[in-house]
């Protein structure tokens, strides 16, 4: 025992208090707020490849929602999904002539022009919910597959590549 009456058990348990604070912090940190995520296939060509790492912000998605054209992570089963948001909460979407048309006004589209999309289709997306698709629209498991998301299903939102490291920057 020290000159206080602590024993040395005591002492050790002290000192390592502020990196257990530490480690529970990072914990918290990227358990609710941002957190690394890796791209998986092809489906997000030309603005994203395979094996991108990406940044995911969690908090601002539970905080503000996704808006059209972000580019989201979804919990699909037993895996994650990266996909861009065409179609808001109780949003008409059309897709025809190659054109897109939310609630029934023709809208710019910029990131299906490298390859094209030459499906139509029309849907009413669900409240709650949004509808999603990979810019590489030929080559894409998304709400066309799956169906609209509930936004419960939807992780948080991601712009920024860390890695490659020559890759590094926003993506929009």
């Amino acid at each position: 025992m020290n000159n206080t009456g602590e024993s040395k058990g005591l002492q050790i348990l002290k000192s390592l208090v502020p990196y257990f604070v530490i480690i529970l912090i990072i914990i918290l940190f990227k358990s609710f707020i941002i957190t690394p995520v890796k791209v998986v296939g092809n489906s997000m060509i030309p603005t994203l490849d395979d094996g991108n790492i990406m940044l995911l912000d969690i908090i601002s998605f539970k905080l503000k929602g996704a808006d059209r054209f972000d580019i989201v992570v979804i919990n699909q089963g037993k895996e994650l999904i990266i996909k861009r948001v065409i179609g808001l909460p109780g949003d008409s979407i059309e897709y025809k002539d190659s054109q897109l048309y939310v609630n029934g006004k023709e809208v710019e589209d910029p990131f299906v022009t490298s390859y094209g999309f030459t499906q139509d289709l029309s849907v009413k997306v669900p409240k709650d919910h949004y509808y999603v698709l990979g810019d590489n629209r030929h080559n894409s498991n998304d709400s066309r597959t799956y169906g609209p998301f509930h936004k419960s299903q939807i992780i948080g939102k991601t712009d920024l590549v860390l890695y490659p490291f020559n890759e590094f920057g926003l993506r929009k």
